[in-house]
């Protein structure tokens, strides 16, 4: 160690080989804190406070976590048994393996000082002053003693290279000194990523694998468990940050893992701090899983206050490495970290280590300053007697205890890679010596003093077999490859222990089947913020958290197009059950089976008995007075009309295609223009001739059979007419329309297979014949005096009555029921029977009456005595004049009255019909 020197300095000397400013800052700095501190070497292995001194040719630095971080001001705490004897007694057992190897430095002992980081980054920044202080070349010529003489100046050893150290915070902290004077540092612990910058800590390099590929390894951990909402937890400093930092930044570059809370945990905290904590991570008990970036005690303080807050078995650990299969964080509290999944670099148990740490004792072990300390902590005893209290559960150590006998013994989890990390710098150190002092035996002049620079040179090129058999080499930045085991924290048989459950090297190799959760259940906890949805709804994704949202339900006619967005099924398709995807609406017509199609049809097959029968009966008696009577030509014409009516209900209940389609158009209006064209022309014949017979005896024009016809025609072609200009502009074809039955349940939605005539062109269609109908109705008004005696008059006017009550009846049921969802059906039926109603009307109350005394009075069917016209008109006129309310009474009685005063009495009792096609009317 440097000491200053006993002489008074003589400040008028010479200033030429004064000290760069920065050193001697750097020099005042750790004169008081180390200086007097450090006792003059007397021979090997001679100790020095806090540190270890082991002569050598060589010296390596140790920086070692001995003991814990201290409280209430002091600078260490309790002694850590794994993490810093275990790793430290490993550089010991490297150095003697190494300088009792002939093939290894041959000649050159490698000699090492160690010191205790205390677990601080601070308290470590001031031991390892002590390596750079040999560097700091004091030049004696501007001091001089009273008496003349040169002053005694003592050197401290020259450290080539630092093993260490253990804590991230701590290895950062050292490199920025380490660096300025260009000496290589290699940590077997230390894995921020930030240690990864080549820029910034260029000497520095690390035989385990950065928190980058740690922090990949746990993000395809939890995505493995399909976990998706987690929370992290990092103790203060560089290695839990940047670990946090650097598993953040994987979740979002893969995706799939939101963070819940990122607590930090303080520096020297409080117990209450890791009480808020737990708070903290109770916010949202769907984030079971707990990331932890944390220090050794603070993860077994955090463990404590998760079980004084009864939360055994509600968090899920997964622990970094610093976690990875200590004992210290669980003991007595093995049901909170049952179930933890930790990481830790791949590693084995090195048997000689075992052997050789299982054989140390007080005896054989003096370089170990600290080995008494742990002597007494492993064996709960004290070494001397006056430190046994009565009544302390103490007892005094014999110094016949050992380790592994006495006491559980289980390796360390780093030991391997101190080990890796010490013989990493012996190799580099033997490839210059084989490269500078090639033959050489010993140190030769060009490696006196070593240079760091070239040194680190070698460290980058390595590639050797470790103590374990793995390969030790570094990248370009000076980190060794990831590989990593993956631990699961079990209790069987109320056993606890770190069982490996897989391996990570690039990509996740996880047996899921020997995971083991608390309570002993063998199903993965979730750790979800929400709950996958259902088939059929899609995501709406929380603002800022992507992996929570609400699931909303594809409502009507929407489906589940992709995840987050539910689409409207096309015109013609409505959602399947669980609304994924679209399905063909289902078509439907009215079919002949249907109750709506039954009653129609029977109707209409009645009707057209009924009309074929008073068809054949009127050609069988076609010169009968009956028949004569009533107009032969324009009965078959309206019988063919009212036949037509009936016939239209089988188009209108047939399936639509064009052809059927087509004969609606034609055929819907076209029976009930002939049957109420006929109608008019008749009843406007019976008013022109007794309007003409009031002023004249003349006969009216067009009143012949021929001339009848031509004007029945001719009004009913009009509806021809229109029908072929309605086929000119749009021509007539079967549509499907899907918006007739679309409901507000799709479940309930039908395409009507049906023909292209809207409500309005029905209208159209129908308002000819509607207006031949209102047209009949007007002339039957006029002539409801006529009787009955002349033609069919008052028969005719009680059906037009009857056939308005019908359309007037069907309007408001046609169009009232234009938003049901049976609207097929029953404007369907309400237009096929109302059609059908109409021809029976006719029929029934124009021709059933002739049938019936054809048929049955066939006495009443005989010729009368023919009159002229003159006869007929005056009599009618001259009937109506002498007894207006001659209309009113029964069937004939008119006639009778007049017959009476006119003829003899012998016709007075009988009822007399005339014919009139004598008269040519």
């Amino acid at each position: 160690m440097f000491q200053p020197p006993v002489c008074r300095p003589d400040r008028t000397g010479s200033q030429r080989n004064s000290l760069i400013v920065p050193l001697l800052l750097l020099l005042l700095l750790n004169g008081s804190l180390k200086a007097a501190q450090a006792a003059k070497p007397k021979g090997p292995g001679h100790t020095h406070l806090n540190s270890i001194r082991i002569d050598g040719d060589i010296s390596l630095g140790g920086l070692f976590p001995v003991h814990a971080r201290g409280h209430d001001g002091k600078p260490c705490g309790e002694l850590k048994k794994e993490k810093g004897i275990h790793r430290l007694e490993a550089m010991l057992f490297a150095l003697d393996r190494i300088n009792n190897d002939n093939n290894l430095l041959p000649n050159i002992t490698l000699g090492a000082r160690v010191l205790d980081t205390c677990s601080r980054d601070t308290h470590a920044l001031e031991q390892s002053l002590t390596f750079v202080q040999a560097l700091i070349e004091k030049d004696g010529t501007d001091v001089k003693c009273l008496g003349g003489g040169s002053p005694i100046i003592t050197k401290p050893e020259r450290v080539v290279g630092v093993i260490g150290a253990s804590s991230s915070s701590v290895s950062i902290m050292v490199a920025n000194i380490l660096r300025l004077f260009k000496i290589p540092q290699v940590s077997y612990a230390s894995t921020a990523p930030e240690l990864s910058d080549n820029t910034r800590y260029d000497f520095f390099s690390r035989v385990v694998p950065p928190d980058t590929y740690q922090a990949q390894a746990m993000v395809d951990i939890v995505k493995a468990m399909r976990w998706n909402y987690v929370s992290t937890v990092a103790s203060e400093g560089n290695y839990g940050e940047s670990g946090v930092d650097a598993f953040i930044q994987k979740s979002r570059e893969d995706g799939g893992v939101c963070i819940s809370q990122s607590v930090k945990i303080p520096r020297e905290p409080k117990q209450l701090e890791f009480d808020k904590v737990i708070r903290r991570l109770r916010e949202n008990p769907n984030a079971r899983v707990v990331i932890m970036f944390a220090n050794e005690d603070d993860i077994r303080r955090l463990l404590h206050a998760a079980k004084k807050a009864n939360q055994t078995g509600h968090f899920i650990w997964v622990g970094s490495d610093s976690w990875g299969s200590k004992i210290s964080p669980v003991v007595h509290q093995e049901e909170m970290a049952e179930g933890a999944v930790t990481i830790l670099p791949k590693r084995q148990s090195i048997k000689g280590f075992d052997r050789y740490f299982i054989s140390r004792t007080l005896e054989n072990n003096r370089r170990n300053i600290w080995f008494a300390e742990f002597w007494e902590n492993n064996f709960n005893c004290k070494l001397s007697r006056h430190a046994v209290k009565k009544g302390s559960g103490l007892k005094k150590c014999t110094n016949q205890e050992r380790i592994g006998k006495d006491s559980n013994y289980e390796q360390e989890g780093k030991v391997q890679f101190v080990i890796d990390a010490v013989y990493a710098m012996a190799h580099a150190l033997h490839n210059m010596h084989q490269e500078l002092c090639p033959g050489k035996v010993g140190l030769c002049a060009r490696m006196d003093p070593i240079n760091g620079t070239h040194l680190l040179k070698h460290i980058r090129r390595l590639n050797f077999a470790g103590i374990a058999g793995n390969p030790v080499l570094f990248n370009e930045n000076g980190d060794a490859p990831g590989r990593y085991e993956i631990y699961q924290y079990q209790i069987r048989n109320r056993t606890a222990e770190y069982k490996i459950i897989g391996h990570w090297t690039d990509q996740l190799h996880l047996n899921v089947r020997s995971m083991q959760w608390p309570g002993g259940v063998r199903q993965i906890p979730s750790s979800i913020c929400s709950h996958p949805c259902q088939p059929g709804e899609r995501k709406k994704i929380v603002k800022g958290i992507p992996c929570c949202w609400h699931c909303e339900r594809c409502d009507g006619y929407q489906y589940q197009a992709d995840t987050y967005t539910c689409k409207m099924c096309r015109f013609d398709l409505r959602p399947n059950e669980n609304h994924t995807g679209c399905v063909p609406i289902p078509i439907v017509k009215l079919e002949w089976s249907s109750p709506w199609a039954v009653i129609p049809v029977l109707i209409a097959v009645v009707g057209i008995m009924a009309t074929v029968f008073v068809v054949v009966t009127f050609i069988r008696y076609n010169d009968t007075p009956i028949v004569k009577a009533s107009g032969r030509e324009l009965s078959y014409v309206l019988l063919t009309g009212i036949f037509l009516c009936y016939a239209t209900t089988f188009l209108m209940i047939s399936t639509p295609d064009v052809g059927i389609c087509s004969l609606r158009r034609i055929f819907l209006g076209l029976g009930m223009s002939i049957s109420y064209a006929a109608l008019l022309t008749k009843t406007n014949r019976i008013y022109r001739i007794f309007e003409q017979g009031s002023m004249s005896v003349s006969a009216p024009r067009f009143i012949s059979p021929a001339s009848q016809l031509a004007i029945t025609f001719t009004l009913a072609s009009v509806q021809l007419l229109g029908v072929c200009i309605w086929f000119g502009v749009d021509p007539s074809k079967a549509i499907i329309d899907y918006e007739d039955q679309r409901t507000s349940n799709p479940t309930m939605a039908r395409g009507v297979l049906k023909c292209d005539i809207s409500d309005l062109s029905l209208i159209c269609l129908l308002g000819y014949s509607m207006l031949l109908m209102v047209t009949c109705t007007v002339y039957a008004i006029k002539t409801r005096g006529v009787p009955e005696t002349f033609n069919e008059a008052k028969p005719i006017g009680f059906t037009m009555y009857t056939t308005c009550i019908i359309w007037l009846a069907f309007i408001p049921i046609f169009f009232g029921t234009s938003q049901s969802t049976e609207k097929m059906y029953i404007q369907t039926t309400t237009l096929t029977i109302s059609v059908s109603l109409s021809a029976s009307v006719s029929l029934g109350l124009l021709y059933m009456p002739k049938v019936y005394v054809v048929l049955f009075h066939p006495e009443q069917n005989v010729p009368k005595r023919t009159r002229s016209l003159k006869a007929v008109v005056t009599a009618a006129t001259m009937s109506n004049k002498f007894n207006p309310k001659a209309a009113l009474r029964p069937n004939g009685e008119a006639k009778t009255e007049l017959c009476e005063s006119l003829e003899t009495q012998s016709f007075s009792t009988k009822q007399t019909y005339i014919s009139y096609s004598n008269h040519a009317i």
